[in-house]
């Protein structure tokens, strides 16, 4: 083999390897590195806002009045509901021996008791509901505290990043000195 042969298969085989594996390799490595080493310097804590929630009068008297409020809308839908289902009953136990007239009057009677459970069950409880606006007022500015003061401590102790362990994400370990649940009750000015 000459020379210019072997230079000619190393020089075929340089170009047909698959070099951007190797780099691609190489910068996902040097990535994970560099976020290992950031996420090890990053300053991170933890807080339980459910916790501090139920530990507070005020919100747990909101709570209280919220659920009495919903329970009396859910009675007056399901009175309505009652009534409904009675004139089901009643129209399928006598339609044989109505009128077409006044089959199609207690049928139209019978959708619009319909039409007026549904839009009192929406209105009540569906998607920005009366049960929806009353959270937001009573509820809302007492979460809000929570969150300020646990800003409020975030920042006072340089914390890079706070987490709520009570709801949304699953904590399966964590040191106890990064909780400032305690912080935070101090914050506002519970012991």
């Amino acid at each position: 083999m000459s020379k210019r042969s072997v230079f000619l298969k190393f020089i075929t085989f340089i170009a047909e390897f698959p070099w951007y594996l190797i780099m691609k390799k190489i910068l996902l490595i040097s990535l994970l590195f560099t976020g290992l080493t950031t996420f090890a310097y990053a300053q991170m804590a933890f807080v339980d806002t459910k916790y501090i929630l139920n530990r507070m009068p005020d919100y747990q008297d909101s709570v209280r009045k919220i659920n009495r409020v919903s329970a009396e809308w859910q009675k007056e839908i399901d009175d309505k509901q009652i009534i409904l289902d009675k004139m089901v009953n009643d129209f399928e136990r006598d339609e044989a021996l109505l009128t077409d007239e006044i089959t199609k009057k207690k049928t139209a009677d019978i959708f619009i008791h319909e039409k007026e459970v549904r839009d009192l069950q929406r209105l009540r409880f569906g998607f920005e509901g009366d049960l929806f606006k009353k959270r937001q007022e009573m509820l809302k500015p007492i979460e809000d505290r929570v969150f300020n003061a646990a800003r409020v401590v975030a920042i006072r102790m340089s914390y890079a990043l706070v987490l709520d362990r009570s709801e949304g994400i699953t904590v399966m370990y964590y040191k106890s000195n990064l909780d400032i649940t305690g912080e935070v009750e101090k914050e506002l000015g519970m012991n």
